[in-house]
């Protein structure tokens, strides 16, 4: 079967001398690993490693067997092509956090056409935005609603929040219930629509580190098989 599809790339790992196999989440496939045959020694060819670069917006063409875990590429051309989001030396950071995050995150092979819609929006916005200190934070607290897991939003009444069953609570109920200023700079995330409201929260970048490592104890805990970002350390060094 011949689809064509928007995609996002996340990821890409060298196979053999030449090839590679990209990793892309699809609109209307969901996750697909691809393999592109020789393009590492293709100086020629109609498709170019640079076109595979973490979070590209791709338009693509493809041939797909069910039951098969690697797929074909027959045509590829970026739908849009950033402006910043690869060259500035902070927006590329905070692609190579959120695509390590993306990758241990996503992993259904099916379609979740508001889930790509969500990416969509939140790299345009990124590319276009010059504030981006609290973009990431934002970022990973509404990527939640998509995953399974957004914090209870019924319940912030309450301080302490539990984070083994995403809610907050009136009291301490297990080790892994919080009452401090990650827990409030979380209902601030939570109440925040727009990335264009970021700027609302002030923040140093202890607390910035701070609730990074917060919301990454919260994924380690809902979603089995998750790893902490490699570049997690370098983004903390930068923010």
């Amino acid at each position: 079967m011949q689809i064509k599809t928007k995609a996002i790339v996340i990821s890409s790992i060298k196979y053999g001398e030449a090839d590679t196999i990209v990793k892309c989440f699809t609109q209307e496939k969901g996750l697909v690993s691809y393999m592109l045959k020789g393009i590492r020694k293709s100086k020629r060819g109609r498709l170019r490693m640079s076109m595979f670069q973490q979070l590209s917006l791709l338009e693509i063409e493809a041939f797909h067997k069910e039951n098969k875990n690697i797929q074909y590429l027959k045509e590829v051309r970026p739908y849009h092509s950033y402006k910043s989001l690869q060259t500035n030396i902070y927006k590329s950071t905070i692609v190579m956090f959120l695509a390590e995050v993306l990758k241990s995150c996503i992993q259904e092979e099916e379609q979740n056409k508001n889930l790509f819609k969500f990416l969509e929006d939140s790299f345009l916005h990124l590319d276009k935005s010059e504030s981006i200190k609290n973009f990431h934070l934002h970022f990973i607290v509404k990527l939640t609603q998509f995953l399974g897991f957004y914090p209870d939003n019924q319940s912030m009444d309450f301080q302490f929040f539990d984070m083994l069953n995403g809610v907050f609570q009136l009291k301490e109920i297990n080790t892994y219930t919080f009452n401090n200023y990650n827990s409030e700079l979380l209902k601030q995330l939570m109440a925040i629509d727009s990335y264009d409201e970021n700027d609302r929260i002030k923040l140093n970048q202890d607390s910035r580190n701070s609730f990074l490592d917060f919301m990454m104890l919260y994924y380690e805990l809902q979603l089995q098989g998750f790893r902490k970002p490699k570049s997690l350390e370098i983004l903390q060094q930068i923010f």
